[in-house]
């Protein structure tokens, strides 16, 4: 699948009340996780609900090129790993776009092979730190060559033999977590990585279900210790279903909420506990968000969720839940500028270093829009205007980050005035289907 390179513009209009049944794409971050394991592991892992935009595609095609073979049939993906520490050397530089978490956890995952990986992306995931991934790495022996600030383009060389570590994580990263137990799969002994504050854990449920020997233990203080027992056999799972995102599924649920008259069903949205801030948020604001059918997935729990327009009224939201909505505050801050009185999101520092400095974005994208904020270091809080009357009427820089796009098209569904954003292309990277399915809704996007 090629990058999104075209620029295409696109106006978002007050839409008529929302209605109908949607199903999400695919959760990204279990859908890059099960290229990865299901190349490394030996044997046969059918895929199906992957996300098939370009991020995912692209930590595919990585895996491709280390020696595993991945064809689409159907509905689904066939995956032939090659057995754990059986990946081979790639001939040409691994290309991973504009994925953050395809690059930093495939670096977790060939950082202790001995030979040599070279990583490129695209002019926004250049821009993006690695140095959180390639500090634990170093401490395993892997040589780095790359530019200041540790960005891509970076090469990589392991050592003959990697040394195990115990890492304990400095801040709320997933994919640092991750990083390091991949990186533990290819290292003799028992590789630890100390969590102080949880994140979301598919990475620990995935390697279970391939076969790793892991323990987690959660001491009295919190403070989570995963320990993982290197160069074990993975096996394949046989038959892996991908829940639906619901980073992605954040866009339509908002939609609902803010524009009067609506009521849809979002079906199969994944509900791991770890992921589900946003929608505990927007219940303390008192969403009308109906939780059905509760099920298990491929050992995470999934639901269908109605969702209603609902009256919404500010709240703090507490730094201790950024980590399990970090993708979510965008849109959240869409939500609070429907909301009476003021929402104050704390705990933003991640927001940083995203595909933009997402937290700039947000506030430059309201201001444009007349939606009254103010902006900290780490923190954002937001006035609200439940009518919409206002609201509107300005062009947002999107600084090629997929979910500044997203969040502010939907902000246009019920503003007074239409929105526009600079760019949707880079939409393709974690939600192709989002402007059909939005359409299919009742809402009126529309290139400019």
């Amino acid at each position: 699948m090629a990058h999104a390179s075209t620029i295409r513009p696109m106006r978002s209009a007050r839409a008529p009340a929302l209605s109908g049944t949607v199903t999400v794409p695919g959760d990204k971050s279990i859908s890059h996780r099960a290229f990865l394991f299901g190349g490394l592991a030996a044997g046969t892992t059918r895929i199906t609900g992957l996300l098939e935009g370009e991020d995912v595609i692209a930590t595919g095609r990585a895996m491709t090129a280390m020696g595993a073979r991945i064809r689409r049939d159907g509905a689904s993906w066939v995956v032939d790993g090659v057995g754990n520490g059986c990946l081979l050397e790639p001939t040409a530089p691994l290309d991973f776009g504009n994925a953050g978490t395809g690059a930093r956890l495939t670096m977790g995952l060939v950082g202790p092979y001995d030979f040599g990986a070279t990583f490129v992306g695209d002019t926004s995931l250049s821009k993006r730190p690695m140095g959180r991934v390639l500090d634990p790495l170093r401490q395993m022996g892997v040589q780095v060559v790359a530019r200041s600030g540790d960005r891509l383009p970076l090469s990589i060389h392991g050592p003959r033999v990697a040394a195990p570590i115990e890492y304990r994580v400095p801040m709320a990263s997933a994919q640092v977590k991750s990083a390091v137990l991949l990186a533990g799969l290819n290292a003799p002994g028992v590789t630890t990585v100390i969590e102080p504050v949880m994140t979301r854990d598919h990475t620990e449920k995935m390697l279970a279900g391939f076969g790793a020997t892991l323990e987690v233990e959660t001491d009295a203080a919190g403070v989570r210790h995963i320990r993982l027992e290197g160069q074990g056999r993975l096996t394949a799972v046989e038959h892996l279903v991908v829940p639906g995102d619901p980073s992605s599924a954040a866009f339509p649920l908002v939609a609902a909420l803010i524009v009067p008259g609506s009521d849809i069903v979002i079906r199969n949205v994944l509900m791991n506990p770890t992921r589900t801030g946003l929608i505990q948020t927007l219940l303390e604001m008192g969403a009308s968000i109906e939780t059905l059918a509760e099920r298990d997935a491929g050992g995470e729990s999934v639901a269908d969720l109605r969702v209603r327009h609902s009256a919404l009224r500010g709240v703090t939201v507490p730094p201790e839940r950024a980590p399990f909505m970090i993708d979510e505050y965008p849109v959240l801050a869409v939500a609070a500028s429907f909301a009476e009185g003021e929402t104050l999101m704390q705990g933003l520092d991640e927001l940083r270093v995203k595909e933009s400095d997402r937290l700039a974005a947000v506030a430059a994208g309201l201001a444009a829009n007349g939606v009254a904020h103010e902006e900290g270091r780490d923190w954002l809080r937001v006035t609200g205007r439940p009518d919409g009357s206002g609201l509107g009427g300005g062009t947002v820089a999107t600084h090629l980050d997929h979910r500044i796009a997203m969040s502010f098209l939907v902000l246009g569904a019920a503003s007074e005035r239409p929105v526009a954003v600079d760019d949707a292309a880079m939409i393709a990277t974690s939600f192709p289907e989002f402007v059909g399915l939005m359409e299919t809704l009742g809402a009126r996007l529309d290139p400019v």
